[in-house]
């Protein structure tokens, strides 16, 4: 049981990727956590309208359910294609979407509430990373720039490997023709993301759609784990289904990582 939690609390929910084996990581859910309301359960957004003092508890709980004892490395979400270097936790954090590093001891996480996580290691060169792909990101190469990140760090994209954790799935996912269009632009065949939903509008698979971006660029262990943050309310906090729903904010759970 993690550190600090007791009899008849829900522990932190901790979903692990094959494919990064004993790497210390783990894609966190909702349960767990002290936060209460529409927030309730392991809410870490810095940016949702939650008292400040159960994000910081569930922040630190969330460390501790992957690396007890290690200092936290984010940084401030703006739905771009950027990555960055952490070293140490950030006093300022820098406006980017993925981090990567090689320090021990160092957790990097980013967020999510329907985007898609996606986790990185290279073992042999104890370089890891972690990205926020939002559609917005996701177009504009935020796995490419990680990945270009952790080779400046001596990582070799033939050795790393990438998970990919709860996101928006296909069904959840409607999107409209001028959304399809954007990405037909970028590529034409991109067209393979998009299944007929009702007039007017598309399904997209996002999660497909980043794990082609990883195989373009050469990564050749990609493990996608196919959870819908949507459709599972008991486990996963979800944008668009706390806007269905007419709430007035949402929950955000973080994906974290650490050299081993």
């Amino acid at each position: 049981m993690p550190q600090g939690l007791g009899r008849g609390v829900t522990p932190v929910d901790v979903v692990r990727a094959s494919a990064l084996g004993d790497v210390p990581h783990g894609f966190l859910g909702r349960r767990g956590g002290v936060s209460t309301g529409i927030h309730a359960g392991l809410n870490v957004g810095a940016g949702s309208d939650d008292d400040p003092a159960a994000i910081a508890r569930n922040r630190a709980l969330a460390v501790a359910a992957i690396r007890p004892g290690a200092e936290l490395a984010t940084v401030h979400q703006v739905h771009s294609g950027d990555a960055v270097i952490a070293t140490a936790p950030f006093g300022e954090r820098p406006r980017a979407d993925a981090l990567a590093t090689d320090r021990p001891g160092l957790l990097i996480g980013i967020v999510t509430a329907d985007c898609v996580p996606v986790l990185f290691a290279d073992r042999q060169a104890g370089v890891v990373g972690a990205a926020h792909a939002s559609w917005k990101g996701a177009l504009a190469g935020v796995t490419d720039a990680t990945i270009a990140a952790m080779e400046s760090l001596g990582a070799r994209r033939d050795r790393i490997v990438a998970a990919i954790g709860p996101c928006i799935a296909r069904a959840s996912y409607e999107v409209d023709d001028a959304f399809v269009r954007r990405f037909e632009a970028h590529d034409p065949q991109n067209e393979r993301f998009f299944t007929d939903g009702r007039p007017g509008h598309r399904q997209f698979d996002i999660e497909a759609y980043v794990v082609a971006r990883l195989a373009a660029a050469e990564i050749r262990r990609i493990e996608a784990l196919g959870l819908d943050t949507y459709a599972d309310a008991d486990r996963f906090f979800s944008y668009r289904r706390s806007v269905h729903r007419g709430e007035p904010g949402y929950g955000r759970q973080i994906s974290l990582i650490a050299v081993s």
